[in-house]
């Protein structure tokens, strides 16, 4: 029983981490200060301040079959412990395609105080959903975008 509530925890997790690996800056600031309400973020310090690397991006042939190294795409990373004075610190991570720091100390530390009970569930209905249904939406955009320019193909066999 506690390796589900354990994997459903981690799970959750990497959820909300593919979320704010995906929204911009402005949203994830905006979303994060709506979350927390006005109230200041607890105090962080660094473990790895924000630092732009580059990552070697994989593909697969016909998106299902063997890997091959696609090429290298810029990387910024970062991860911070919140300082909170009862021992049990969490640590945040964030990594995002991209050259922004300021959006992976964001990202960090909203990863951060979702680890923490008394901010989860403020962060989850205000931070983290809206964001997914955000990032969904425009997946779904995209995707009606790309159906209306499908062509089908079809070939007609001649009866002699």
């Amino acid at each position: 029983m506690g390796n589900s509530l354990e994997s459903r925890g981690a799970r959750g997790r990497r959820e909300w981490m593919a979320v704010l690996a995906r929204t911009p800056r402005d949203a994830l600031k905006q979303a994060l200060d709506a979350a927390l309400d006005g109230a200041k973020a607890p105090d962080y310090e660094w473990l790895r301040a924000p630092d732009i690397g580059l990552a070697m991006v994989r593909g697969r042939i016909g998106g299902t079959g063997d890997a091959f190294n696609l090429g290298e795409t810029t990387v910024t990373r970062a991860t911070l412990r919140l300082r909170t004075g009862d021992g049990g610190a969490p640590v945040g991570v964030a990594v995002h395609m991209g050259r922004d720091k300021e959006r992976a100390t964001l990202a960090a530390l909203a990863d951060a105080l979702l680890q923490m009970p008394r901010y989860a569930d403020r962060l989850q209905t205000h931070l983290i959903e809206p964001l997914a249904a955000r990032i969904a939406d425009e997946r779904r955009r995209k995707e009606a975008e790309a159906a209306a320019t499908r062509v089908e193909f079809f070939t007609m066999v001649r009866g002699e």
